[in-house]
């Protein structure tokens, strides 16, 4: 069995490499592992140099508040061994309870601590009491103690306001033994309020001063006074509230180590007012030995964060770019291979593509062709539909129109008899009056045919006008005169005499002769029948709403939701296409409005709306007009006049 060659032969790794950096997953993936690697670094090497720079900062600025803390301490520190040798003081320590001698010094201590700017300045004996004073004044609680403990300075609290104070003590000796001591005494609070300004100003540095006690006797931020440094337990509490050195309760404990690295500094987390989180701070101190204070520094790391956090997106964003690049790289290079390939299968496609079009060109034309007959088609229907709408309301009202035109003729012809034998007896008065009947009943019957003529023949869609409305509303019922007078129908027209609506006077005639038939039906086992015709001014006069109500038994919800469906009808069978509320509803469209139906408490009402072309300056809405059903025995009420009977 012979194998071929090329399913012998194995995969080398030039050819796995050269599939693996053919596929874009490789690129992603690589683009991901940059992106990370970019962000790593960029983060550490940002946040490193951030803090080598602000613990280089925050070193320059602890040496400058120490120097300035040693500098304010140190000012007055010449001040008692200068006064020790006053001849004033020397006198005093010679005779301690002399009255005399006891206000001399206190006038000239008085004087030196006005021109000193200190605060108080006073001579104490061995026991620690007062024996002179610039002011007076209690002696602070932790001077037995200095004394006993040979201390030239401590710091203490004031009573009153909770600043710190610090005292300058210089022994008063005597045939070499201790008689008194010389004590100045000036208030810290200025340079305190100048770090608090400072922090105020400066978001991003607080300072603190701790005792040997690690308790904070000067801060910048008030909240931290008098807190312990690390954790203290409740028996250290008791012992340092005890020692008199605090006016106040002592407060909570801040997370601060006790020793921190002199160059670096160290990451400590600490509360600020006003803010919810503890922040990240830098924190480095230095050692004020001389006066057994550490002075600490706190420099705020969110800056140094956030320039870390943009460098580290910064980085993501480099690694990104390298990763797309060579992703843009390879998806170019394949692109061009595959494009080299698309040219052909194009060309070959388009080949195909124009044939295509070709043959459902001629497929779309036929189909635009036959589309345009059914649409002509469409038209005609609806056209003829709209006409045998017209004639099927004539063919209903036929019956009733033959008697109306029967009666007159009748009448006529009895009139006529009666002319004769007037002019034989000589009655010329009576043959004229008689005349004039003729004439009148003439006239009526014209005007019933001519309007016949008028709703028989086919409307002209594309044509509108200015239409009266009060006259469409009065030939229409004119049309239906033969059965609202069988029915004892009363209406009520309310329409302004001058009102014109843009509509065709022929279909507004049929949409008014459809609602006007509809009610009449709906009347006629009721026992009362009125009909009302009302408008109302819509959109500040510019459209007009025509209501047509009857006081008929109405519909169901039912058949409400139906009644401008083709061929519904609530009729009986044979008296009803159910095409004329259809093509009423089509009618008021094509002039711009809808019809509606709204079921009232007893009837119905149809309403739609016309725009309004103009109204007659001194137009008045048409009184209502009443319609008498039972006809006289000789010659009848018409609708909108009145014969004589002969």
């Amino acid at each position: 069995m012979v194998v071929s060659s090329s399913f012998s032969r194995p995969r080398t790794p030039a050819l796995r490499l050269r599939r693996l950096l053919s596929r874009p997953g490789f690129y992603l993936f690589a683009t991901g592992l940059l992106m990370v690697l970019g962000f790593v670094l960029a983060h550490r090497l940002s946040e490193r140099s951030g803090r080598e720079q602000l613990s280089a900062l925050s070193t320059e600025r602890l040496e400058l508040y120490a120097s300035n803390l040693a500098a304010e301490l140190g000012r007055h520190a010449s001040l008692p061994s200068l006064l020790a040798i006053d001849p004033t003081l020397q006198a005093l320590i010679l005779s301690p309870q002399d009255a005399e001698r006891r206000r001399l010094a206190s006038q000239m201590l008085a004087r030196v601590n006005v021109r000193a700017g200190t605060h108080q300045i006073f001579v104490a004996d061995a026991q620690g009491q007062v024996l002179s004073a610039s002011e007076g004044l209690t002696p602070p609680a932790r001077l037995p103690e200095a004394l006993a403990q040979g201390r030239s300075h401590f710091f203490a609290a004031d009573p009153g306001t909770g600043s710190t104070d610090f005292y300058l003590l210089h022994p008063l000796r005597q045939a070499n033994r201790p008689v008194g001591v010389i004590v100045v005494r000036f208030n810290l609070a200025p340079l305190e309020a100048t770090w608090v300004d400072l922090g105020l100003r400066s978001q991003g540095e607080r300072i603190l001063v701790a005792d040997d006690q690690d308790v904070v006797i000067m801060s910048s931020v008030q909240a931290w006074k008098y807190a312990v440094l690390d954790h203290a337990d409740p028996s250290r509490r008791q012992a340092l509230q005890a020692s008199a050195r605090y006016p106040q309760a002592i407060g909570p404990d801040l997370d601060l180590p006790v020793t921190l690295e002199v160059h670096q500094g160290q990451q400590v987390q600490l509360p600020l007012p006003g803010i919810s989180a503890s922040r990240p701070m830098l924190a480095q101190q230095r050692q004020l030995v001389p006066l057994g204070l550490r002075l600490v520094a706190l420099s705020d790391l969110t800056e140094v964060r956030q320039r870390a956090q943009l460098a580290a997106w910064g980085g993501a964003a480099f690694g990104a770019s390298i990763g797309l690049l060579a992703l843009y790289l390879s998806s170019r290079r394949r692109a061009l291979r595959q494009l080299f390939k698309a040219q052909t299968d194009l060309q070959q496609t388009h080949a195909q593509l124009e044939q295509l079009v070709d043959s459902r060109t001629a497929e779309l034309r036929q189909t635009n062709d036959a589309l345009k007959s059914q649409i002509a088609q469409r038209l005609q229907t609806e056209g003829e539909l709209l006409q045998a709408s017209k004639l099927a309301v004539l063919g209903q009202m036929s019956a009733g129109l033959s008697h109306e035109v029967n009666q007159p003729l009748t009448a006529l012809r009895a009139l006529a008899r009666n002319s004769i034998r007037l002019l034989e007896s000589g009655r010329q008065d009576a043959v004229a009056a008689n005349l004039q009947i003729m004439d009148d009943m003439v006239e009526r019957m014209s005007q019933i045919t001519r309007q016949l003529k008028s709703f028989a023949r086919k409307a002209d869609e594309q044509v509108t006008g200015a239409v009266p409305l009060l006259d469409c509303v009065r030939n229409a019922l004119l049309l239906l005169e033969h059965r609202s007078r069988a029915l004892d129908l009363q209406a009520d027209i309310t329409v302004p005499a001058g009102l014109r609506v843009r509509a065709e006077a022929n279909r507004l005639e049929q949409v008014l002769v459809n609602l006007f038939g509809n009610a009449i039906d709906a009347m006629q086992n009721e026992p009362e029948r009125l009909l009302q015709v009302q408008t109302v001014s819509l959109d500040a006069g510019r459209r007009v709403l025509v209501k047509v109500q009857d006081s008929g038994a109405g519909v169901s919800d039912e058949q409400l939701q139906h009644l401008f469906e083709p061929f519904f009808t609530t009729k009986p069978a044979g008296e009803g296409l159910g095409l004329g509320l259809v093509i009423s509803a089509k009618i008021v469209h094509e002039f711009g409005g809808t019809l509606r139906a709204e079921r009232l408490q007893h009837g119905m009402s149809f309403e739609f709306d016309l725009a309004v072309d103009r109204i007659a300056p001194h137009g008045q809405a048409e009184p209502a007009l009443p319609l008498e059903g039972a006809e006289r025995a000789r010659g009848g009420p018409a609708l909108f006049g009145e014969h004589q009977d002969v």
